[in-house]
């Protein structure tokens, strides 16, 4: 076994807590939902970042590319002055969905490089100017663009020309799981000389100041000075630790600064400070130069820094090395921390990370593939984050503080009061998104699954606990609106997770268990809420697919009635045969699960009818040959008939039964049998059969469940693979490009509604008021097309092909087209023959500096004809799915078949 597989071997088994620290510290705590205790619900407005040096957070950290144990009690950052900023850079920053020409986004440079499971070994960079960072003009600049304009980014602002500007590299290296070695490498590269302030930092959480009954606060933490540049942080729950900094390129030992993590209500509020040294004195000292800041006798506090002041040659690098390491298990003499032990345990530790990819990456990837892999999977590994909310508290206030608006108590989130949140918790991107989307996260287990399958089972079964899930069965979304509505894919991931490792021989019954029962509950929420008519047409309202439709899918009707939504309803469908699929598998040993699988074959048959052919056609357009949402009223239909990903989610909902395991289950095939025979109604539109084609070497026979029938799958498929609709150079649209030149318009009560194809953000401000689009290639759901397509494959083999593209001439069958729009996806992060990687646009520093060529980004959505990034972009979470694309391609480039459905 691997040295990693033992690391993560013992933390599963929790002989070892080798996953006690990690890069669990958020890049943002600012602006988010926890810290607003407004009365307008404006998180944004109500905590900003010029606040966020002055102000102690109530439920979390963040620093510059740090890391925390799992509970945040003790947080280590980096702190960066070049001179001739207007503040100490000690977090990033970015824009406010108010300030930006397209919502919310992260105006720094900034890259997860390397990561193991443990964090026994992770890497990360930052670029840091040394001119003065343009806060002001990139604020003002993104504030008087329009929408139909791009953003304006700092790559934009000529602070990175001429190389002025420093990489700043920090490494981590466990020598035990209590025992981190640190290695900040800051890199000159421009072609003079120039200077620069490290302050490698160290501080507890404030978890004392407000009152609170819980999580150690009635003792106080403390940092304290035990030599000339080490210090001992002591705290009542986790232990004593000692911290050390090296001398540095001057041979001198770092200035100590000491201070307290408390709010300077002075500058905020203009009311006297409780405590003489507060949150942003270092800020104060070593930028203002206000000795009376800091701690007077340089001993003490609950934030510490070590304060290098460095000149760095033209083109040259200094390596500053820290240690923190617990103190628990050493004598009053600790060994040296800076011995030949410690370049050592980075040398051990980065062979070690080496030979861990070396088997989760395939054979024969080339370098530049594998830099994606490594680099994807990095992302999603430093975007775990410590993540604290506990409802009830917030509602209500803390004891020490002022009391909340009274508006709060039924505003936002008011009917979560059960949700106890304090955990490490796999988040989309820690910036831009700091907090966790149940759909999502679904997509980071699977990714996650061939990392750490231990942590990919306990996330997903975490969302399904009683102090998350509500009492009514329903999965909290995310912050802004726990009640909202997404895709029903848990149970998808679950599944997925089980199967994956099923692969390996790994078969954890007890983690399907577990999961099955809760899933149960969190279905018969959707079907109560969500079929209002009870005809097993659902409307789900958001879905995550906010901006595709003609109105705001999560408000009213503008004309009224309401919309009985394709998507929704095969997501429904969805979940059923998933969910069938879990039952036969745990009937295999256990019969009770056969009544349960004759339970959802017979419910994803009656919704699969009722969106063929309910009124007719169901969803269906005959005419057109695709799937619509239709707005019921007063009685009547009418359909939306815009081709979007709407109608190509009926897809997803397939599953392919093998008779070998059906024929074992007795009950359940007693059941369906009677079923097929005595409902022949509903299984005219329904695509079953009782054995597949004839394939090669003669196998069992297989039954299969789907929504749209052959004929109609293929009308489908006409659309989704021309590239004039939906097929883009790098992957399948949201929205077809038909509506590019023939927008959709829709006509109610005077008023006109249209929708126009925009490859990437949008040019209105549309629904989501954050992250807005019409036209896009979505990672998760071409991820979702893909599986489909495989599974449609296994069942019709080569017996079933279609042109594609469309009018290429070039014929497929399905499995082909798996891999080619695998291929599609995979080409956004992969260089073409200048150097040019289609995700980074038309910035030519990644294709020409040798600086920046090879880093990657992992954007939230791709423009659907350039390919070039857009949203948030270190949405490394469901990104990473390129790694399972990518190891399609490499085994279709080695004619191996793809992976079995």
């Amino acid at each position: 076994m691997l040295a990693e597989e033992e690391r993560l071997k013992k933390a599963s088994a929790r002989t070892e807590n080798w996953q006690r620290w990690g890069p669990y510290l958020p890049e943002r705590q600012w602006g988010t939902v926890r810290e607003d205790y407004s009365a307008d619900e404006k998180p944004w407005e109500s905590f900003t970042h010029d606040e966020a040096r002055s102000r102690a957070y109530r439920w979390g950290e963040d620093g510059l590319l740090g890391l925390t144990d799992r509970e945040c009690r003790l947080c280590f950052a980096l702190a960066l002055w070049n001179g001739r900023d207007p503040i100490l850079k000690e977090r990033l920053f970015g824009l406010s969905n108010t300030e930006g020409n397209h919502g919310e986004d992260a105006k720094e440079c900034y890259y997860y490089l390397d990561a193991v499971p443990t964090y026994a070994y992770m890497k990360a960079l930052y670029k840091y100017p040394q001119a003065e960072y343009p806060y002001d003009r990139l604020v003002l600049e993104n504030r008087e663009r329009g929408r139909d304009l791009a953003e304006f980014e700092i790559t934009d602002t000529g602070v990175f020309d001429a190389d002025c500007y420093f990489d700043v590299f920090v490494e981590y290296a466990k020598a035990a799981p209590d025992d981190i070695c640190i290695r900040i490498t800051v890199a000159n590269r421009a072609r003079e000389s120039a200077v620069i302030h490290l302050l490698p930092t160290l501080w507890f959480r404030n978890t004392w100041s407000w009152g609170c009954l819980h999580e150690g606060c009635w003792v106080k933490p403390s940092i304290r000075r035990a030599g000339p540049a080490a210090v001992i942080a002591q705290h009542a729950t986790l232990g004593t630790f000692q911290f050390e900094a090296d001398p540095g390129p001057s041979g001198n030992a770092p200035q100590l600064l000491f201070t307290d993590n408390e709010t300077n209500t002075m500058r905020l509020y203009g009311a006297p400070n409780s405590q003489p040294y507060v949150r942003d004195a270092f800020h104060e000292f070593v930028i203002h130069g206000k000795t009376d800041a800091v701690e007077p006798s340089m001993s003490h506090g609950t934030k510490c820094a070590a304060w290098y002041r460095m000149e760095i040659p033209a083109r040259a690098a200094t390596v500053i090395r820290c240690r923190l390491r617990s103190m628990q298990d050493q004598s009053e003499s600790m060994p040296p921390a800076f011995d030949n032990e410690f370049d050592q345990v980075f040398a051990e530790r980065i062979a070690e990370a080496e030979a861990f990819y070396a088997t989760r990456i395939p054979d024969g990837a080339s370098e530049q593939e594998q830099r994606v892999f490594r680099q994807a999977f990095a992302g999603l590994l430093w975007s775990k984050q410590f993540y604290h909310y506990i409802v009830k508290d917030w509602l209500e206030g803390d004891p020490a503080m002022p009391p909340s608006p009274e508006n709060r108590k039924t505003g936002r989130n008011f009917g979560w009061t059960h949700l106890f949140n304090r955990d490490v918790i796999s988040v989309p991107d820690k910036w831009e998104y700091p907090w966790y989307a149940a759909w999502d996260l679904a997509f980071h287990m699977v990714s996650m699954s061939a990392l750490d399958p231990e942590f990919a089972k306990a996330q997903l079964l975490l969302f399904l606990r009683e102090w998350y899930m509500h009492a009514n069965g329903q999965i909290p979304a995310y912050e802004f609106a726990l009640s909202d509505v997404n895709p029903p894919v848990h149970a998808w991931a679950c599944w997925r997770v089980y199967k994956i490792a099923a692969r390996r021989g790994e078969r954890d019954r007890m983690f399907l268990v577990r999961a099955f029962h809760k899933l149960l509950i969190n279905f018969t929420w959707w079907v109560n809420r969500k079929d209002p008519a009870d005809n097993n047409i659902f409307t789900g309202g958001f879905l995550g697919l906010d901006n595709i439709g003609v109105f705001d899918r999560s408000q009213p009707l503008p004309g009224g009635g309401y919309l009985q939504q394709a998507d929704a309803t095969a997501w429904m469908a969805f979940y059923c045969a998933t969910m069938l699929s879990i039952a036969l598998e745990l009937a295999r040993e256990n019969p009770v699960y056969e009544d349960v699988a004759s339970k959802f074959f017979e419910h994803f048959v009656a919704i699969t009818d009722a969106m063929n052919s309910l009124g007719g056609n169901g969803l269906w357009d005959e005419e057109d040959g695709f799937y619509y949402d239709q707005i019921a009223l007063n009685g009547a239909t009418i359909p939306l008939k815009i081709r979007s990903l709407v109608g190509i989610v009926p897809l997803f909902a397939v599953e392919v039964l093998e008779n070998e395991l059906i024929e074992k289950l007795p009950g359940f095939t007693k059941r369906m049998n009677w079923f097929l025979e005595n409902r022949r109604e509903l299984m005219a539109n329904i695509a079953y059969m009782e054995k597949c084609p004839v394939k090669a070497g003669g196998t069992s026979p297989t039954r299969l469940l789907a929504i749209p029938s052959k004929d109609r799958l293929t009308r489908v498929l006409r659309y989704l693979l021309d590239e004039n609709e939906f097929l883009s150079p790098y992957g399948i649209r949201s929205l077809s490009r038909a509506h590019l030149e023939h927008p959709y318009v829709f006509r109610s009560k005077g008023h006109e509604y249209c929708i126009r194809y925009t490859p990437g953000e949008s040019d209105s401000g549309l629904f989501g008021g954050n992250s807005n689009w019409r036209g896009p290639v979505w990672f998760p759901l071409n991820y979702l097309i893909i599986e489909a397509l495989e599974r449609y494959h296994h069942f019709y083999d080569d017996s079933f092909t279609v042109e594609c593209p469309v009018g290429s001439g070039r014929t497929m069958n399905l499995g082909q087209v798996a891999n080619e729009l695998a291929r599609r996806l995979a080409s956004l992060f992969l260089p073409d023959a200048n150097g040019r990687r289609p995700c980074h646009g038309t910035e030519a520093r990644y294709a020409q500096d040798p600086h920046w060529r090879d880093l990657i980004l992992f954007y939230e959505y791709f423009n659907g004809d350039t390919g070039q990034g857009c949203g948030a972009n270190h949405q490394t979470g469901w990104t990473t799915l390129v790694a399972r694309a990518l190891q399609q391609v490499i085994r279709a480039r080695q004619g191996q078949p793809s992976f079995p459905p």
